[in-house]
């Protein structure tokens, strides 16, 4: 199993006129943190000298021309750019969402050429982010469509993991796009990421109702009778331990949430309205059911505190912290996964 040491954290480094790189600088200004992790951000030596002296940030840098360069014990930046930018904190702009996406674009890569083990994503504004080459509502469906992955939005902290149904999807869409097909992906997703991530190896999932009181037999709507219901039964029946539909309106204030492994939302706020209020500012984007790692912090680019330097980053050092236990425990699950195989063909 590769050492702690030697885990590579790949970062992008999200909207420059936004917090992420000030989370980013100070996460590791705690030399410790280098002792944990190799550190490799996607921007350009340019553009985080100037934030450092903005921000008056006591912390040094490795400038690499690419990832597999990267030193260890070093905070690593890679120059994903060389010329000037201009940084306007708190302002939405183009530009920014330009860089944005060309860290992105370029961690992407090293990811998936294994010149780092897992990413990290600084927060994005998802609209000036949008472009040719980036048409998604957000990190979580680009990188499903790169790594070739069927994708699940789930938050964590150590004691709560809220996954979701659908995510960056309309309100007035949410009851047609959940479907028997798509209940039963995501909840093997989240079955195999409990088992494969966490160290779960019977994982007990409650799934909220789409509609008030989950439809009250079919009094407000007709989706947890015919949807919901039904499908769940079946995933019980082939022996996984699936709970619900369950009310969410009393499901996290009567505290039943701490009797499952993870939780599964219908739509995004029903899942992250609890999960934010229970957890701000300590929650993990996690993003289950790629090939690769990938966590975020859980909150966006905070536009109002940008360049005041009162950005809080215990959110995204919790995300590295996660990423790291994440790829461990994938790796120990693999090559124990590999082991039984190899004494099972034996025994053939």
């Amino acid at each position: 199993m590769k050492s702690a040491d030697k885990i590579r954290v790949g970062i992008s480094i999200g909207d420059l006129n936004g917090i992420g790189s000030e989370i980013v600088l100070k996460t590791f200004e705690d030399a410790r943190m280098l002792e944990l992790c190799t550190p490799v951000v996607f921007a350009s030596a340019k553009t985080i000298t100037f934030i450092k002296k903005k921000l008056d940030l006591d912390i040094s840098f490795q400038g690499v021309e690419e990832a597999s360069q990267a030193l260890d014990n070093k905070l690593n930046v890679v120059n994903v750019w060389k010329e000037n930018v201009e940084i306007h904190f708190g302002k939405e702009s183009p530009e920014a969402g330009k860089y944005a996406f060309l860290s992105l674009q370029a961690a992407t890569e090293a990811l998936k050429n294994g010149d780092i083990d897992l990413l990290v994503t600084a927060p994005i504004n998802k609209h000036n982010i949008q472009s040719e080459e980036f048409k998604f509502p957000g990190h979580t469906d680009y990188l499903a469509k790169e790594l070739n992955g069927e994708s699940l939005m789930l938050m964590i902290t150590d004691s709560l993991k809220v996954g979701l149904l659908t995510d960056h999807v309309a309100v007035k869409d949410v009851a047609a796009s959940i479907t028997p097909g798509l209940v039963e992906k995501k909840i093997n997703i989240i079955y195999k990421t409990l088992q494969q991530d966490f160290k779960i190896s019977q994982p007990k999932i409650a799934v909220l109702g789409i509609n008030p009181h989950s439809g009250d037999n079919g009094v407000i709507g007709n989706e947890d009778e015919e949807v919901m219901k039904p499908t769940l039964e079946k995933m019980r029946n082939s022996g996984k331990l699936v709970f619900g539909p369950y009310p969410a309106d009393s499901f996290f204030g009567s505290g039943n949430y701490r009797n499952f492994d993870a939780i599964i939302a219908a739509y995004h706020d029903q899942g992250l309205i609890p999960f934010k209020t229970l957890s701000f500012g300590t929650g993990v984007n996690f993003t289950a059911g790629l090939n690769k790692v990938r966590t975020s912090p859980d909150h966006g680019t905070a536009y109002e505190i940008a360049g005041k330097n009162e950005a809080d980053f215990q959110s995204f050092k919790e995300a590295v912290f996660k990423g790291i236990d994440i790829f461990r425990n994938r790796q120990e699950y693999e090559e124990l996964t590999e082991n039984v195989l190899k004494k099972q063909s034996k025994k053939i």
